[in-house]
């Protein structure tokens, strides 16, 4: 067996960020590729690996499967034993609801909060249409701790793919220096005690492009 994950900056791709995620709670050993994003050839030289020509990917020996969602559906299937989803099916609806929710939506915190990990700085003003996201993302994690039947500190108790998805939203909000309620807070620091995203923030802040 051999995983081959294709990424972008770790201090801009807040997309790859999610399958290296969810690669280090299975456990298993890959490999990693960067491809500098915003340079002159950056989709060129994603488009030697993929017709997408964008990233993440992850190259396996079942082919090489674009798109972080799409990823980690193929890591929760081929390695089952490492619970990337909650095991009860309630909360496991709700998990992959969240998740295609933020894969497919949020567009006004995309457009407005930027992914950035050495950005540390309000917004002078919300627009409206981040400020809903806020609220909906504050609410849709409500949902998922609600559903959850484990207890712990993640969405649903046990960490799963779920956090691994809203990770980059936890440093969108903590970046832009936005007050959240109590609940929301310690999720967000709950984020940033997770070993496996201390590692990538450690190295997508000493990240040179070469």
């Amino acid at each position: 067996m051999s995983l081959h994950l294709i990424i972008g900056d770790k201090r801009f791709s807040s997309w790859s960020l999610r399958p290296a995620l969810a690669l280090d709670m299975i456990g298993v050993p890959y490999t990693e590729q960067v491809i500098w994003l915003n340079q002159p050839d950056s989709r060129q030289r994603a488009l030697e690996h993929s017709p997408t020509g964008k990233v993440p990917l992850l190259k396996t020996e079942h082919g090489t499967i674009a798109d972080s969602l799409a990823i980690i559906e193929y890591l929760a299937e081929r390695f089952p034993e490492a619970g990337l989803w909650p095991q009860d099916i309630a909360a496991r609806a709700q998990a992959r609801s969240a998740c295609a929710q933020m894969h497919s939506g949020f567009m006004g915190l995309r457009t407005h909060m930027g992914f950035d990990l050495r950005h540390d700085a309000a917004l002078d003003v919300f627009p409206a249409d981040a400020q809903a996201d806020i609220d909906r993302i504050v609410a849709l994690w409500a949902e998922c701790r609600a559903a959850a039947v484990e207890s712990g500190p993640y969405l649903f108790g046990k960490l799963s793919a779920a956090d691994a998805f809203f990770a980059p939203v936890a440093v969108r909000l903590r970046t832009y220096r936005v007050a959240l309620p109590a609940e929301a807070e310690a999720y967000v620091e709950t984020i940033y005690q997770w070993p496996a995203f201390q590692r990538w923030q450690k190295a997508g802040l000493e990240e040179v492009v070469r």
